[in-house]
């Protein structure tokens, strides 16, 4: 009598295990690993990535998810008088394009840290949402927001805004 107890507990343990898995509120294991996760933003400084961009024209286009995955990035325009470096960046959930050029010490990388931009040849600051200079030898050399569009999953800039940033970016001061 006690053996066939202990075996109804047992069988019924292993029926309400199997519908508790079962159950519609549950996600299978095979689901949760298969659902996209977003790439977490990494502690402390971030230096940037460099990703490719493509051009069409006057339009210049890059992936949003090459900038959200990456968190701080850098690209290229290729001119006729060499390329120029820019940046995009995450903020507060929001992106963030600029020119990508410190013209005092000649450096084109920024790292990000939360949101202040830090050069990473003579640790100027400026902040990030702004491009305001904040302290350093190249603080008034602000950095200059290129406008965009978000078309289709791409970051939509024109080479004339693009140009108007770098411009506006290797002179002292706002214009």
């Amino acid at each position: 009598m006690l053996r066939k107890t202990v075996v109804g507990a047992i069988l019924l343990l292993v029926i309400l295990t199997v519908v508790a898995c079962a159950s519609p509120d549950s996600t299978p294991a095979s689901t949760a690993t298969q659902e996209a996760t977003p790439n977490p933003k990494p502690s402390g400084p971030i230096k940037a990535t460099w990703i490719e961009t493509q051009a069409d024209g006057d339009t210049v286009y890059t992936p949003v998810s090459e900038v959200e995955d990456n968190w701080n990035t850098n690209f290229k325009l290729d001119t006729q008088g060499g390329s120029i470096n820019f940046m995009a960046y995450v903020v507060d959930g929001e992106i963030f394009v600029r020119s990508n050029v410190c013209p005092p010490c000649g450096s084109v990388g920024f790292s990000l840290d939360d949101d202040i931009l830090i050069c990473d040849r003579c640790a100027t600051t400026f902040k990030a949402k702004t491009g305001d200079g904040i302290k350093g030898a190249c603080v008034d050399f602000h950095k200059a927001s290129v406008p965009y569009e978000i078309t289709d999953g791409d970051i939509v800039m024109s080479t004339d805004d693009l140009l108007a940033a770098h411009e506006n970016t290797i002179k002292p001061g706002w214009p």
